[in-house]
């Protein structure tokens, strides 16, 4: 167990990150495990969440985003009948939900299932308004005078 409590003395803003460090370190052992999945980061500003769920279809799978959680829900259609002639079940079919704590603006590009893979393509789009931006420093004798009220002689 890490205790990180002096670094949260010495910074300003990284409230958030701290949080999530400290609830990463917490991990619960009963904590689901199934399915795998992967997070890959594609670019500075895009990543991929792949999921392997074998025996699963489109129609199987919903994947929703709210309040910054991404939701993965896996739902087997009806029996196939099939399970009177199986002798051993290895491909688990069983019902999932898997949950996603996404950074601040974060937001879900599209999803796809490929060869038994679920990708869920993200991709984080900061607006204007809160980008860095430069600000130019002036030098005294540029700087414009503010014209005051004319005094009375």
């Amino acid at each position: 167990m890490f205790d990180l409590t002096p670094l949260h003395r010495s910074t300003i803003g990284f409230d958030r990150l701290f949080s999530l460090l400290d609830s990463a370190a917490n991990v619960d052992a009963s904590a689901p495990t199934y399915p795998p999945y992967n997070i890959e980061r594609l670019g500075e500003n895009e990543y991929r969440v792949s999921m392997a769920v074998a025996g699963f279809g489109e129609d199987d799978l919903n994947v929703e985003i709210k309040e910054n959680t991404l939701t993965v829900v896996g739902k087997r259609g009806g029996a196939d009948g099939d399970d009177e002639k199986l002798l051993y079940r290895g491909i688990a079919a069983r019902t999932f939900e898997r949950r996603f704590q996404l950074a601040d603006f974060v937001e879900v590009a599209g999803a796809n299932l490929e060869n038994g893979l679920l990708h869920i393509d993200l991709k984080r789009e900061i607006p204007e308004a809160m980008k860095p931006r430069t600000i130019a420093i002036k030098n005294g004798s540029d700087a414009k005078q503010i014209e005051g009220a004319k005094k009375a002689a």
